[in-house]
């Protein structure tokens, strides 16, 4: 006999089905003893009879919590003053006939329905079973179903889903970056992506023109309720379209998606505002434009026009505000090029924001190999530095590049709003903690000295 899952039982009434899953509760009226099993579409009331099996009901007696099980037997209509209207399956049940025990699980460290309430140390180490929370695991199915919509919506736009590397090289993108030492180059090391900006410029270069992939961006930063040391990212860029066509596309894409998800947007199409008209209306760049604060209420808006560069709080020089490969506006480009009024440029890049958090962010690019490098030189990279680090994508330029622009979505953050969730930990699978140890496997850790060895490190702490 085949299993199904518990969700796909209602025509199934009358005949012999067999089931996997969890013991999510167990209630014993004496003779009768009854079940609720989990699988991970649903939950399924059991009843085990000794008249229909001694054998089922001697199994079922030694059963507890979360021990993992296979019934078989008989789905029935449960008695209409019995029906549990709260569940998809409260008008089913199952009349056992055979019990197999698959695992057995020992005392749990805490309640499932009740993990939420636990500290959070306790709750990474045995994430497996915070996992198993209702509300955990709606938010991970919700987290799946959004970028399931996200997929379906760009497919449709003739987008191409491609992935790019893990190991790269270093280069500034604002935060620190995460290094690998190279075995085979002894003294040289990989850095892992902050984000795939230069691959997927170089992908627009190769011709691809709508790029898209759903990836992770590793930064080396002190954490928060909103971000993590590895986030995940709706990463796109499309080439030949103005900013414009590019923020009416992702709108559009935004809307879908969330309408898709139940939600309601407040006002559409997004409101747009510049940067310094955030700044004097809002006191910041990211704001709550609701006019109802209700879970179930969006409201989206374009910031647009941010300043090409800003003051590095530590050295007081200037450099990029967003990444180095932001587009001045067409008219700040020969400023640019004589340096002048530098502070006052403003650079054809984008954030959206929602219910007062910025959800994604992008911007046209550079295509000219010559703006490109001034906007080095100004943020203080000499012709050899630039060359060495950023001499592929330069190079790059002077085979034919066109114009493109992209932006990234903020996979985590979006989840969070939509789940009227506190944090982004709460939407990811495995998250770390704010001290950066990762759930379960408790990392990061101490290595063999053998393998420091294969590498060529030394430790000095």
């Amino acid at each position: 006999m085949e299993r199904i899952h518990i969700a796909c039982v209602a025509n199934k009434v009358g005949k012999e089905i067999k089931i996997n899953g969890w013991v999510d509760a167990r209630r014993d009226h004496g003779k009768l003893i009854f079940l609720d099993i989990r699988d991970v579409s649903g939950i399924l009331q059991v009843v085990v009879n000794p008249k229909v099996s001694a054998a089922a009901h001697k199994a079922a007696n030694l059963l507890r919590n979360e021990f993992v099980v296979e019934v078989a037997g008989e789905l029935k209509e449960r008695a209409k003053n019995l029906v549990n209207s709260e569940s998809p399956t409260g008008a089913y049940e199952l009349a056992a006939k055979e019990i197999k025990v698959l695992s057995e699980a020992k005392d749990l460290p805490f309640e499932i329905e009740k993990s939420k309430a636990v500290n959070e140390e306790t709750r990474l180490k045995y994430r497996y079973l915070d996992l198993r929370n209702k509300k955990m695991t709606e938010n991970i199915k919700q987290r799946h179903q959004f970028t399931r919509l996200i997929r379906q919506y760009l497919n449709k736009k003739d987008f191409y889903e491609i992935e790019t590397p893990l190991l790269t090289k270093t280069s500034p993108e604002g935060a620190r970056d995460f290094l690998v030492p190279s075995r085979l180059q002894p003294g040289k090391f990989y850095a892992l992506p902050q984000a795939p900006q230069q691959y997927k410029q170089l992908l627009m270069i190769a011709g691809f023109e709508r790029y898209y992939q759903i990836a992770k961006a590793l930064r080396d930063e002190d954490m928060r309720g909103d971000r993590q040391l590895e986030h995940t990212q709706i990463d796109m860029e499309m080439s030949f379209m103005s900013q414009d066509e590019i923020l009416s596309l992702i709108e559009e894409m935004m809307v879908t998606a969330l309408e898709g998800m139940g939600k309601k947007i407040e006002t559409k199409p997004f409101p747009r505002i510049t940067h310094e008209e955030a700044l004097k209306k809002y006191g910041a760049d990211r704001f709550d434009p609701r006019k109802e604060k209700n879970p179930d209420s969006f409201a989206l808006a374009w910031v647009t026009d941010f300043p090409l560069f800003e003051k590095d709080e530590e050295t007081n020089k200037l450099t990029f505000a967003h990444n180095p490969f932001s587009r001045p506006k067409d008219e700040a480009v020969q400023k640019l090029m004589a340096e002048k009024d530098l502070e006052q440029l403003r650079a054809q890049q984008y954030d959206l924001v929602c219910n007062g958090y910025e959800i994604a962010s992008g911007g046209l690019r550079i295509s000219d190999p010559k703006v490109q490098r001034k906007v080095f030189n100004i943020m203080g990279l000499n012709n050899r530095q630039i060359d060495e680090r950023f001499g592929h994508i330069l190079e790059a330029y002077e085979y034919g590049a066109p114009i493109h622009g992209g932006i990234a979505v903020g996979l985590d953050r979006v989840i969070m709003l939509l789940q009227n969730e506190e944090t982004i930990r709460e939407v990811i699978p495995f998250p770390v903690n704010s001290s950066g140890h990762t759930s379960v496997m408790d990392a990061p850790s101490e290595v063999e000295p053998k393998q420091l060895k294969d590498l060529h490190i030394k430790l000095d702490l």
